[in-house]
C-alpha cells in the first residue's frame, strides 16, 4: 500500500474523525467567587442570575452578587426554576432577561438552573421556543455570554454541549446538543458541595458515574474522551463512600468535583447511551431525580449491551478498582455487575422503578420515547423496542 493511499484508507474510517469542543473552566476553592471580575471581562452590562430556592439558602447565589456587586455590576435574580426544568420556565425567564435589559447570564446550581440559563439563552438569540431546537446542532444562532457555577458534582452542564428541557405537555425531557450551548465560562468551586445533603450526593455522583460509563462505551468515544471517561469512574469510585461518609472533607469532595469535571468532558464530546435516553423518558413521566433513575437503570443497560463491547466494560470494571484477572468474560460481567449494584445500595440509592411510581403499563411508551432520544443513537448495541421495555423491566 502506497503513502496516499494510506493515507486515503485512513481518511474513509467510520467515525476517524473527532469534535471536541471544551469551556474555559477555572477549578478551585473560592472561584465561585470570580463571578463580577469574569463578568466585567464580558462586558457586562446587567446579568440574569440564573438560579433556584435551594441554592439561594445554601448562600451560594448570595456570594455571587457580592462578587458583582464588588465590580458595581447591577443584576436581577430569577429562581422560579424546578428540578427538570420546564419549557414554560425557560420561555418565562427569557421575558426577564430582554425586560430587564441584560446582556450576560450566570447560572448557579445544579444541572436544573444551568440547563434553564442556556435554555433562557438560545430563546433570547433566537426568538423562538425552546422546543423547536430539540436535537443535534439546531442552534443557529449563538447564546449571549454564561458564565457557570455548578453548586453539584454530577450534572456536569456547566461544561457540556448538552441542554436537557422538560416538556411537560408531552411528559419527556428532551435533548438540546450544540456547540451553540456550551458555556464561555465555568467557575468550578468544590466548597459547594459541602451543603449537599447525602441522598443528592450520591444521586448526582451516580449521575456522574453513568456519564463516564456511557462515554467510554459510546460509539462516539475517541482517546481523548477515554482518557477522561475512565479517570472519571475511577475518581467518583474510589471517593464516592468516603465523601458520605465524611461530608465536609474538602479534599474528598474535591476529588469528587474533579470527577464529575472529567466526566462532563468526556460526555459532552462522546455522547451518551440507553441509560440516559431511558432516563430522560422516564424523568419527564414521573419528574423524579435524574440520578435516581440513572442509577437504578445502569446495571441493566450495561448487562444489555456488556456483549457489544467486553473490553470496555472491563476497563470500566479495572477503573472502578476490580481485579478481573483470570475471570471468564461471564465471571468478569458478573463481577462488573456486583460492583455497580453494591455501589449503588451503600450509598443509600436502593428504590425501584416500581416505588419511585412507575406502572406497570408506562413501559411501552416509555420506551417507544427512549427509542427516540438523541442519546440512544451513540449506545454500543442497537435495541429494540421490545429491548428496552425488557430492561424497564428488570428494572421495575
Amino acid at each position: 500500500m502506497t503513502y496516499r493511499e494510506k493515507i486515503k484508507e485512513a481518511e474513509e474510517q467510520q467515525f476517524a474523525l473527532r469534535k471536541f469542543v471544551l469551556p474555559e473552566f477555572v477549578f478551585g476553592p473560592g472561584a465561585r467567587k470570580l463571578a463580577g471580575r469574569y463578568a466585567r471581562n464580558f462586558g457586562a452590562r446587567k446579568a440574569l442570575i440564573v438560579t433556584d430556592p435551594g441554592v439561594m439558602k445554601a448562600g451560594w447565589t448570595e456570594d455571587v452578587t457580592v462578587s458583582l456587586e464588588a465590580a458595581e455590576l447591577s443584576y436581577t435574580i430569577y429562581s422560579h426554576v424546578t428540578p427538570n426544568p420546564r419549557s414554560e420556565e425557560v420561555k418565562l425567564g427569557a421575558q426577564v432577561y430582554q425586560r430587564e435589559g441584560c446582556n450576560i447570564l450566570i447560572a448557579v446550581g445544579g444541572g436544573s438552573p444551568i440547563d434553564c440559563a442556556k435554555g433562557i439563552g438560545i430563546v433570547t438569540s433566537n426568538h423562538k421556543d425552546i422546543l423547536d431546537f430539540v436535537g443535534v446542532d439546531q442552534v443557529p444562532v449563538p447564546m449571549p455570554p454564561l458564565i457557570c457555577i455548578p453548586t453539584t458534582g454530577g450534572s456536569s452542564a456547566d461544561l457540556s454541549q448538552f441542554a436537557i428541557i422538560n416538556n411537560e405537555k408531552e411528559k419527556i425531557k428532551v435533548a438540546i446538543i450544540s456547540k451553540a450551548v456550551v458555556p464561555d465560562l465555568a467557575l468550578i468551586d468544590p466548597i459547594t458541595l459541602l451543603s449537599m445533603p447525602p441522598y443528592l450526593t450520591a444521586c448526582t455522583s451516580f449521575d456522574a458515574l453513568t456519564h463516564a460509563i456511557e462515554a467510554y462505551v459510546s460509539i462516539a468515544h475517541s482517546p481523548i474522551t477515554d482518557l477522561h471517561a475512565l479517570e472519571a469512574v475511577r475518581l467518583i469510585s474510589s471517593n464516592l463512600e468516603a465523601s458520605l461518609g465524611n461530608p465536609e472533607d474538602i479534599e474528598l469532595r474535591t476529588q469528587m468535583m474533579l470527577g464529575s469535571v472529567q466526566a462532563g468532558i468526556a460526555f459532552s464530546n462522546a455522547s451518551l447511551g440507553a441509560t440516559h435516553a431511558m432516563a430522560h423518558s422516564l424523568g419527564g413521566l414521573l419528574d423524579v431525580a435524574h440520578g435516581e433513575c440513572n442509577a437504578i437503570l445502569l446495571e441493566h443497560v450495561v448487562a444489555f449491551n456488556f456483549d457489544e463491547v467486553p473490553m470496555r466494560y472491563e476497563r470500566v470494571g479495572e477503573a472502578m478498582g476490580l481485579d478481573l484477572k483470570g475471570k471468564s468474560i461471564e465471571g468478569k460481567k458478573s463481577a462488573i455487575l456486583c460492583e455497580i449494584r453494591r455501589l449503588r445500595i451503600s450509598v443509600g440509592i436502593e428504590r425501584t422503578l416500581r416505588q419511585l411510581g412507575m406502572q406497570q403499563s408506562d413501559i411501552p411508551q416509555l420506551a417507544q420515547k427512549a427509542m427516540k432520544d438523541t442519546c440512544m443513537v451513540t449506545n454500543p448495541r442497537r435495541p429494540t423496542q421490545k429491548d428496552i421495555e425488557a430492561i424497564y423491566g428488570a428494572a421495575f
